[in-house]
């Protein structure tokens, strides 16, 4: 198996040579429900990994993990959780709405009947300023037996300089266990994707792809773009994150990037033998304010494509 080798990245995101590290990154975990990555302090991101059917209401807020991200300042949480439009929008998440299994369809986009249950940490490892854990989940039917199994990776590094000052590998490893699979959609409601706070400013979301010829309103018959980025803004402060796709991810991915409250991400349809895995990668450079210039994200882009990545 491959690695990211994350230290690749950081003569794009880091203005000259690689600077002092300004911060040890730790974990924290509430046993159970919710795991932070932190750094001084400062919660950067914020796994939710609960499920509790306890009461219909506490099913609804957890039936699905996903990834929260926070401001600058590790107070406010800038991606959206359950409630608000489109309530099974969260954070940095996963899914498809049309999952085909043993003859029958599943829909864990919108979730319904059925959920994404994490089962246990198979790996956390924090080191200087990186920090990753590997979630176990189990995508299941109404009944509660597994349809689908994930190992779900989530990288964190702090470059320390530059215009990135977080970027989040997403790696998803999804093994047909139980029979075989095909994950089917629509660029709407299938795929890996962003979702900004429910209070986003609509008026002022703006996207930016790798050419100017490329807007919101022909985004969709683009395919394969090596990056996607958007900036939105919470009260008066813009927040931007750009989408870098790796290369080995499957091809004929289509790209939702146009909705005014932000819901972005890659969308691709996959057909997985039983028995067989399918492994794809994913990385999130969160900015503070508006994004850099489309050169230097493409310059960004080009290093990750570079990068060795899990493979399995």
């Amino acid at each position: 198996m491959k690695k990211v080798n994350v230290p690749l990245l950081a003569l794009t995101f880091v203005t000259g040579l690689l600077v002092p590290l300004k911060a040890q990154l730790e974990i924290k975990d509430v046993e159970g429900k919710s795991l932070d990555i932190v750094s001084g302090g400062k919660s950067l991101v914020r796994y939710m990994y609960e499920y509790d059917t306890s009461t219909e209401k506490t099913k609804h807020a957890t039936y699905k993990p996903y990834l929260h991200v926070f401001d600058a300042d590790g107070k406010s949480l800038i991606t959206k959780g359950p409630g608000g439009q489109f309530t099974h929008h969260r954070g940095i998440f996963i899914g498809w709405s049309k999952i085909g299994f043993n003859g029958k369809k599943y829909d864990r986009w919108h979730m319904k009947d059925g959920a994404i249950v994490h089962q246990s940490f198979k790996n956390k490892e924090a080191k200087e300023n990186t920090a990753s854990i590997t979630s176990v989940t189990e995508w299941q039917d109404a009944a509660k037996k597994p349809i689908l199994d994930e190992e779900r990776t989530m990288t964190v590094w702090t470059p320390g300089e530059g215009w990135a000052r977080t970027v989040i590998f997403f790696k998803s490893k999804l093994t047909a266990s139980y029979g075989d699979i095909a994950l089917k959609g629509d660029p709407e409601h299938a795929g890996i994707q962003y979702r900004p706070a429910d209070e986003v400013d609509r008026k002022k979301t703006v996207y930016l792809f790798p050419k100017e010829e490329i807007t919101t309103a022909n985004v969709k018959k683009e395919k394969d773009l090596a990056w996607i980025a958007e900036t939105y803004w919470l009260g008066n402060k813009a927040h931007s994150v750009v989408q870098l796709n790796h290369p080995t991810n499957p091809k004929g991915t289509v790209h939702s990037a146009y909705r005014d409250y932000g819901r972005f991400g890659s969308f691709f349809e996959k057909e997985i033998k039983k028995g067989e895995s399918l492994t794809v990668n994913y990385a999130f450079a969160i900015v503070e304010g508006q994004l850099p210039a489309r050169s230097e994200i493409q310059r960004a882009s080009e290093m990750y494509a570079q990068m060795e990545v899990a493979s399995e």
